[in-house]
């Protein structure tokens, strides 16, 4: 199952918020073994001799992490911060797997979205600037989010475990339009939470708390 998506590739934007960045990559849990030093998009981690990846140390992101080679599969999102083992850093609890990263490009102006009931923004519509959601019930929109708009903004969405606030797949919702949940690589209209990714010169914090 692929949820590789996103239409906001790193290559179509230019350089601004894109220097400096850092991830380790550790061959064992809690930042033991072979590490590896990426400071950019990596489409095989394999190739850099690591095959399994046991824990991740960001120094400075974020980035986005996915389950195969070639930026698919599922998708990890990875604020500054520490991943001492893999439940860490995929909250849909079921993929250990991690094969290609890239860096995500921060924008310093405000974030905005819309979403969209229906697809091709069509049906009734919620706009979200610069907050966090944790439940989309919670608002009267329920779970079905079938279209999106984006601007200027790097935010990820959690598709759906009703009531359990971010979990589930993670989608990356870089500037655009997505006409169709297809185009963030779902396979149904469904969305529980939304979250905007913390730059660290911002968020000093880093890696989101994980709720019991």
């Amino acid at each position: 199952m692929s949820h590789s998506g996103a239409q906001g590739s790193i290559g179509s934007h230019s350089a601004i918020g894109m220097r400096n960045y850092k991830i380790y990559f550790y061959e064992f849990e809690n930042f033991q073994g072979r590490r590896i030093d990426v400071f950019g998009e990596c489409r095989n981690l394999c190739e850099k001799g690591l095959d399994r990846i046991g824990s991740i140390r960001v120094e400075c992101g974020p980035w986005v992490g996915y389950e195969q080679q070639n930026m698919n599969g599922e998708m990890f999102i990875l604020e500054k911060g520490e991943y001492p083992r893999w439940d860490t850093w995929s909250n849909s609890h079921r993929c250990d797997r991690f094969m290609s990263v890239r860096p995500m490009r921060m924008d310093p102006q405000d974030h905005k979205i819309c979403l969209y009931e229906c697809p091709n923004f069509e049906g009734r519509k919620m706009e979200v600037c610069d907050e966090d959601i944790p439940s989309l019930w919670s608002y009267g929109f329920q779970d079905r989010v079938a279209s999106i708009q984006a601007w200027l903004l790097i935010k990820f969405l959690f598709s759906p475990t009703p009531y359990l606030c971010y979990r589930g797949y993670q989608y990356v919702f870089e500037m655009g339009p997505y006409k169709h949940w297809n185009d963030w690589g779902a396979h149904h209209p469904q969305i529980q939470s939304i979250r905007r990714v913390r730059d660290m010169q911002t968020h000093r914090r880093g890696c989101f708390e994980m709720t019991a």
